[in-house]
């Protein structure tokens, strides 16, 4: 540390509140999340969702769910939380010395001009364990917005506790879910990496039965799966959000389970919300794709990019473990939300084990991830996940099973 120097946190993209430069250094504060410059960013977000959902479905977005991340909180100042909390129409105060936030302010409707979105928080494990005060502040704004007297139709929140007594005001007001005290993911990651699973419904229900712990106001991870599948239910959207460009949705089966999960959990309890992925890498111009348009784009732009394959050929062992990643996560997209991915399954087998000369790359330096990646596509045959356009897309090292009987798993739409 540099003997008198002020502390002041670390650079991270979009936070102009990092300069000075000179000072000694902190991760960040959780005391001030969400920051101020969190909140203009995610001023943005906002109205990309609120337009997009407004120009799909023509009308108002009034229900969605947020996967909210501790990892994405720390880089970010809390642009995901800032995002929930100005949908609902609520926006932070501060402390004007230390820059803490200090309370809540509800923008009233006449200002807001909209309906407020019922929001829920589907947070990690990490965001869980280390943003408690976060946690109390999102219960906060939820009690506050849900005690007002207004219009059902511009605040569905205040709607659904409405006439209740206390103990089922609280219960109808759960707004915060993640996994169990102590657990962490999904619930669907395991099954998913082992092939333990027969249906998408079955894979919904893994995502409802690990998800379903309410936490704020007082209940500390309670279970409430029934809860949970509510507010899955009525979810209009759902947005992740990806803050960098170091990393995508097909660097592992993560981010799958995650975005795949919800929607094969909305999916078996007959909803079809907007599945977002909000990109806002660039803090200046976020971007707002669905999941299936992502997915499409990131398998033709990275995964199966002969460029970014050469690059992965360069680092030997390591890099073929990281195109085989992106064979799981593509395999684990298919298997979780509703649509087809068969392009992207061409585009792939085609660019590695259907290349020749990145099929024996992948023989040479790791042939545990060959066979991985080999089996994924197997699997993706034999449970109706990919349909390949030749009748035998076995290439060059042929080791059979692969263009057999090309089954269909139950609940899998052909």
């Amino acid at each position: 540390p540099r003997v008198g120097a002020p502390d002041g946190p670390g650079a991270t993209r979009g936070r102009a509140a990092v300069l000075p430069t000179g000072r000694n250094l902190f991760g960040i504060d959780p005391r001030a999340i969400p920051t101020r410059a969190a909140l203009v960013l995610a001023e943005r977000a906002a109205a990309l969702l609120l337009d997009r959902h407004r120009q799909e479905q023509g009308d108002w977005l009034r229900s969605a769910v947020i996967d909210l991340w501790g990892s994405t909180s720390l880089r970010t100042g809390g642009e995901d939380l800032a995002l929930a909390l100005l949908l609902m129409g609520v926006r932070p105060l501060w402390d004007e010395g230390s820059g803490r936030v200090s309370g809540l302010e509800v923008v009233p409707l006449a200002v807001l001009d909209r309906p407020r979105v019922d929001v829920t928080l589907r947070i990690s494990g990490f965001f869980r364990d280390g943003f408690p005060g976060q946690i109390a502040l999102f219960e906060q704004a939820v009690a506050t917005v849900a005690a007002r007297d207004e219009h059902p139709g511009w605040n569905p929140l205040a709607a659904a506790a409405r006439g209740l007594d206390e103990a089922a005001r609280l219960a109808a007001t759960a707004r915060i879910f993640g996994a169990a005290p102590g657990g962490y993911g999904t619930g669907l990651e395991d099954r998913l990496a082992r092939g333990a699973w027969e249906t998408r419904e079955e894979l919904g229900a893994a995502y409802l039965a690990g998800s379903g712990f309410a936490y704020g106001g007082g209940r500390d991870g309670c279970a409430d799966a029934a809860g949970f599948a509510r507010r899955v239910a009525a979810a209009e959207a759902f947005v992740h959000i990806q803050d960098h460009a170091e990393a995508d949705l097909l660097d592992a089966p993560d981010t799958a389970a995650h975005e795949g999960g919800f929607a094969a959990a909305a999916a078996s309890l007959g909803g079809a919300p907007a599945l977002y992925h909000a990109d806002t890498s660039r803090a200046e111009a976020p971007r707002l794709r669905r999941v299936a348009d992502e997915v499409a784009r990131v398998v033709r732009g990275r995964a199966a990019n002969p460029a970014w394959l050469a690059g992965m050929m360069r680092h030997g062992y390591r890099g073929a473990a990281e195109i085989a990643r992106g064979v799981d996560a593509l395999h684990a997209y298919a298997a979780t939300v509703p649509g087809r991915f068969d392009a992207q399954f061409e585009l792939l087998f085609a660019a590695t084990l259907g290349d020749e000369v990145v099929d024996r790359f992948l023989q040479d330096v790791n042939p545990d991830a060959r066979a991985a990646m080999r089996t994924r596509f197997d699997e993706a045959v034999r449970r109706g996940l990919w349909h390949p356009l030749k009748n035998n897309v076995r290439g060059e090292g042929d080791d059979r099973p692969l263009a057999g009987v090309q089954g269909q798993s139950p609940g899998l739409p052909s």
